[in-house]
């Protein structure tokens, strides 16, 4: 999959998941502010609402022209995607606001069961990779994340349970939990699926409302940043509750899906 992104994207001297600026990995509720530039695939997903544009979700750059998100940031409004962002309420130079082209949701998406939560959305005007704005590399086809690795969520969701959206992307580390101990039935029960991945559920660090569609980073053995998961859903009873671990879609469950989209668009 590596090689699609590469193919996709004039990198330059940049390559996919190989951020200019490290991060800085300590241990989006209970999060730490990121090092700028520091996740340069981030980006927010934008609604107009009169003349100004307010956040609604995440959304990760996979290549110069293409952004993956989850199915259920998009409905009927006009969307702006912002990339290169660090603080959103900050004019940044390095920064730059684009609209869709296209939007694809995926086709079996099922909001009643949460079943097929992504979207791709094609940007009206490709990117230049640069410090600030570069894809995440993608995982390999059907590759399962190994219980309890550890793996980076990122977003300007709420930085507690109804509390404020974040001025500043945060991060949070969500060690993976294996389907098997995601799906008993005193944690999520059947409503995770093998196409959805789990992380955290130690009731203190958790993926929150304005995360959604945002990236699940998980770094590979040869040092690059890969996005395996996309922001889907967490309890209603809070977003850190204990036992309830931020589900997202699983990237690798979809790759032909991915391919086949941004080829035929």
């Amino acid at each position: 999959m590596k090689v699609l992104i590469f193919a996709l994207f004039v990198v330059g001297a940049y390559s996919c998941g190989s951020p200019a600026v490290t991060p800085v990995l300590s241990r989006v509720v209970g999060g730490d502010d990121v090092r700028p530039n520091s996740w340069p695939w981030q980006v927010s997903l934008q609604y107009r609402s009169g003349s100004n544009y307010y956040h609604t979700c995440g959304g990760t750059l996979i290549a110069d022209s293409w952004v993956l998100t989850a199915a259920h940031c998009i409905g009927s409004r006009t969307y702006r995607v912002y990339l290169g962002k660090h603080n959103l309420n900050d004019n940044e130079a390095d920064s730059i606001a684009i609209a869709p082209a296209k939007i694809i949701v995926h086709e079996q998406w099922d909001s009643y069961r949460i079943r097929n939560d992504i979207a791709l959305i094609k940007l009206e005007t490709p990117v230049t990779a640069s410090h600030a704005i570069m894809p995440a590399c993608l995982p390999e086809d059907g590759h399962i994340l190994d219980h309890d690795s550890p793996c980076y969520v990122t977003g300007w969701g709420r930085l507690w349970t109804g509390g404020p959206i974040a001025d500043t992307l945060q991060q949070a580390l969500l060690p993976v939990v294996s389907h098997a101990n995601c799906s008993r039935p005193d944690w999520w029960g059947s409503l995770v699926t093998n196409s959805m991945t789990c992380a955290g559920g130690d009731g203190q660090l958790a993926s929150c409302n304005g995360d959604s569609g945002g990236p699940l980073n998980c770094q590979a053995a040869d040092g690059s940043w890969e996005v395996h998961g996309v922001v889907s859903f967490g309890s209603s009873m809070g977003c850190n509750y204990a036992k309830k671990p931020s589900v997202f879609t699983r990237v690798s469950a979809y790759s032909a899906w991915i391919s086949d989209v941004m080829a035929r668009n």
